[in-house]
């Protein structure tokens, strides 16, 4: 466990200082701000969905937020460029059950690939809601909602 513990300390490290796809997306089809008033994180998420076939053809993010909240959003971006919106509503899911400990990456099979670095959230339970900001507010995007979401509700 010390192994995994590092890895995901590394890589929240790295995406915070780093992340990727952080800008603003100017010609996107879908948008989103998400809010976590409990600590002060606040992402907006940007997609630009092929019409043709319903993927993710451009996925950025851009905000304020703790280490964990950047991490969690740039590696989304990373993980969720290609994928149709099916597959990132599963994976939204399987996140969020990965954190709250419904869902375990080392015994059960999922679609997270390099996400399961985060199943380590769980033991801080303060912190999933961190961890899981993004995903709300890119469920959001994708159902076009005008709100913006909370963790809070």
């Amino acid at each position: 466990m010390a192994d995994q513990n590092e890895l995901y300390q590394q890589v929240i490290l790295e995406h915070n200082k780093k992340p990727r796809n952080f800008s603003v997306l100017e010609e996107a089809s879908h948008y989103a701000l998400g809010k976590n008033p409990l600590c002060g994180d606040q992402f907006a998420v940007y997609l630009k969905l092929n019409e043709d076939n319903g993927t993710i053809e451009e996925i950025r993010f851009q905000g304020s937020g703790c280490a964990i909240s950047k991490a969690s959003a740039s590696l989304m971006t990373v993980n969720l460029k290609g994928k149709s919106e099916e597959e990132a509503r599963l994976m939204k899911d399987e996140f969020q059950k990965m954190v709250t400990g419904q869902l375990d990456p080392d015994t059960e099979p999922h679609h997270l690939g390099r996400l399961s670095i985060f199943q380590g959230v769980k033991q801080y339970p303060v912190r999933v809601k961190c961890a899981s900001l993004a995903w709300h507010t890119l469920e959001a995007a994708l159902n076009k909602e005008q709100e913006a979401v909370s963790t809070e509700s």
